[in-house]
């Protein structure tokens, strides 16, 4: 199956139904740690969103996020999300001019439970070696585009159908993968998280180090002073995303650069919750529904909201899959994917 083109699907056609490493590969421009955040943060912002009600924007932003044909489905009251813990998985990808594509830049199972209002997430490595039973082997990131042009080449399905057929497929596999039922497929791209920041006005962290590094193949041009600071859409986005300079000087690890994802996501959360960020839930409702697409009906996407209102990041279990990188595969470690494999199972049982 051949891979996707480097065009991303219209809003319109993407709604349409249907270990620490023991050696760390170099990076590359998109990185895993872009959209890692951009997805984290939209999982976070969706069920934190019971605020939202007090907004009059939040039922517009809902029927934008779910997918057309999904609105009426009608789930039974004891498989709601309000009473059933729910596995989803969630694809991030770059829409951005000088990038993209339909090979997914971060991939993540996620399984929220209401019982205890708390939630397990998993992230694959975009180039982690993915065998599972009735599939050809391949990197995570590139089962969504090798999905999509099969559905439409080999089971000669329009562009509507491919991209729900590829996502029930990416679903299927990462279902077998984890062996847990993943229900509910979100798709983010990398512009959302910029302009949910900016809807709230910037946040405020404090810049750990100069950062400088331009690189004028995809647009990158990082340039933040040390210290406290309130930052803009675009430039929290280098914040997180800053690995090395261009003059080799104050370069960032891994650790560094979780230690900042943390802090934003910390401190956009408490924004969230704050009198002021209540006056601009509205905008940050409208970011996300330009942003984002689940294939949740409208009325349990609003029951999510209710479900989780309040939940905070410490309610919030993050688990990055670890593994070596061997030329061109990150080979997961079994023990860490069995551990990962067995939260995610106790998090549905709870």
């Amino acid at each position: 199956m051949s891979k996707g083109s480097t065009e991303l699907p219209s809003r319109a056609a993407a709604r349409q139904p249907a270990k620490k490493t023991k050696k760390q590969k170099p990076k590359k421009k998109r990185s895993v740690l872009k959209m890692f955040f951009v997805v984290l943060f939209a999982i976070l912002l969706i069920i934190a969103a019971g605020l939202a009600y007090l907004v009059f924007k939040a039922d517009k932003a809902v029927d934008q996020i779910s997918v057309p044909g999904e609105t009426e489905v009608v789930v039974p009251p004891e498989e709601s999300v309000k009473k059933k813990a729910v596995g989803m998985l969630l694809m991030g990808i770059d829409s951005r001019s000088h990038g993209g594509g339909l090979n997914t830049d971060v991939m993540m199972v996620a399984v929220f439970n209401p019982n205890s209002k708390s939630a397990t997430i998993v992230t694959i490595p975009r180039d982690s070696n993915i065998d599972i039973d009735g599939y050809r082997a391949r990197k995570a990131n590139a089962f969504y585009a090798d999905f999509y042009m099969n559905a439409l080449n080999t089971k000669k399905m329009k562009k509507e159908a491919a991209y729900a057929d590829a996502k029930q497929e990416v679903r299927t596999v990462m279902s077998k993968l984890f062996d847990i039922d993943l229900k509910y497929t979100a798709v983010i791209n990398f512009q959302g998280f910029a302009d949910v920041v900016d809807a709230l006005g910037g946040v405020e962290v404090d810049v750990d180090m100069r950062m400088k590094y331009k690189d004028s193949a995809d647009g990158t041009n990082i340039d933040l002073q040390p210290g406290f600071q309130r930052l803009s859409g675009e430039k929290a986005l280098d914040f997180v995303r800053y690995r090395k300079s261009n003059n080799g000087k104050n370069m960032s690890s891994d650790f560094d650069r979780n230690k900042r994802q943390s802090q934003v996501i910390g401190a956009l959360t408490d924004k969230m919750k704050s009198l002021d960020g209540i006056t601009k839930l509205g905008s940050v409702i409208e970011a996300v529904g330009n942003n984002l697409t689940m294939d949740m009906p409208s009325n349990e996407i609003k029951n999510m909201m209710s479900t989780y209102l309040g939940i905070s990041r410490e309610d919030v279990t993050f688990i990055p899959l670890e593994g070596t990188w061997k030329s061109p595969y990150v080979y997961l470690s079994e023990q860490n994917l069995n551990e990962a494999r067995a939260a995610l199972q106790a998090k549905m049982a709870e």
